[in-house]
């Protein structure tokens, strides 16, 4: 999709995934989603709950079947796998999930938690797997006292970092980080970020980062794109969004960004957002923004406007920036 020398880990392909609820009735969850993430950068996935941007990340896993579309892993389909392929894939891509506390096990040791993994796929054995969990611990600044303990005598930030220790232990290369600090203290939160960060570094890690914060997601992303009703409607670089939103979603999420500087807050002119989000069982034919937009043309409620660059690394949805705009 992007023009660019750096290399290209995963490419998304028109994914869709769509959930039956009943006979001919189908949640359109993620609908011709297309971008692609390049080795060793975060990108970032952002907005509203139920935009769709979990379910995207769990089908490029191959968490969910998709219903259209590909995601090609290193050149290969990830939902074309045999089961022996798709058990090889999963030493190369793992999650980190939102809740801390449901994610984890409760009748599972930490030790057993994080070496579950590693017993799969016959990575290490007996004093050798021991060792590797207690460098596990270690990375994510745990101690080797706790590989006994059980999940519930942690506090959530302490769980988190298990879950981490989790998805490090077969070496993946790519890791989708489905809002990993939102169920956590504002005070934890930056922790656990920086150790992403610093892992990223250490190890060449590649994430795709969700998350519906703002500001975290200018923090630790190399590019982000904005998610609106299962539709990708923008993709940049983080500092060009943040410099330069075109979609008139991106523009009303920004301007929502709290500032710390009071003084500054009076200038800034907050962007309401009216009206009522489509339904993703029965979505609009057109942009799915137009009913809360502005800027609303004809044709945004006659046809789908395409994720188009309309400068270079800058795509977006929205037929304001589109050359076969309404005259």
């Amino acid at each position: 999709m992007e023009k660019t020398n750096r290399e290209t880990l995963i490419e998304v392909k028109n994914l869709k995934k769509y959930f039956k609820i009943k006979r001919n009735v189908f949640v359109q969850a993620v609908d011709d989603v297309t971008f692609d993430i390049y080795k060793g950068e975060t990108l970032g996935l952002v907005g509203e709950s139920g935009c769709g941007k979990t379910t995207c990340g769990k089908t490029i896993l191959g968490l969910y079947d998709a219903t259209d579309g590909k995601v090609i892993f290193n050149g290969i389909d990830v939902h074309s796998l045999t089961p022996e392929e798709k058990k090889d894939f999963t030493k190369k891509a793992q999650i980190i999930f939102q809740d801390p506390y449901s994610s984890l096990n409760p009748r599972m040791t930490v030790g057993d938690i994080i070496g579950e993994g590693i017993d799969i796929h016959g990575l290490y054995k007996n004093k050798e797997r021991e060792e590797k969990i207690f460098e596990l611990l270690y990375t994510v600044g745990l101690n080797r006292e706790h590989i006994n303990r059980f999940p519930h005598e942690f506090s959530g930030g302490q769980r988190q970092r298990i879950g981490i220790a989790r998805a490090l232990a077969i070496e993946p290369n790519f890791i989708v980080c489905d809002e990993p600090v939102s169920a956590l203290d504002v005070s934890i939160q930056a922790q656990i970020v920086n150790l992403l960060m610093d892992l990223q570094r250490e190890k060449g890690l590649t994430y795709l980062f969700i998350a519906h914060d703002l500001s975290m997601i200018k923090y630790i992303s190399d590019r982000v794109g904005v998610m609106y009703v299962g539709n990708l409607v923008e993709l940049t670089t983080s500092k060009e969004l943040y410099k330069n939103p075109l979609h008139p979603y991106t523009q009303a999420l920004l301007s929502a960004i709290p500032i710390p500087d009071p003084k500054m807050e009076r200038e800034k002119k907050r962007i309401p957002i009216k009206g009522e989000i489509p339904s993703t069982i029965n979505p609009p034919i057109g942009c799915r923004f137009a009913s809360r937009c502005k800027y609303v043309m004809d044709i945004c409620k006659e046809a789908m406007p395409k994720l188009v660059e309309v400068d270079k690394g800058h795509f977006v949805a929205c037929y304001l920036h589109h050359k076969e705009k309404a005259n």
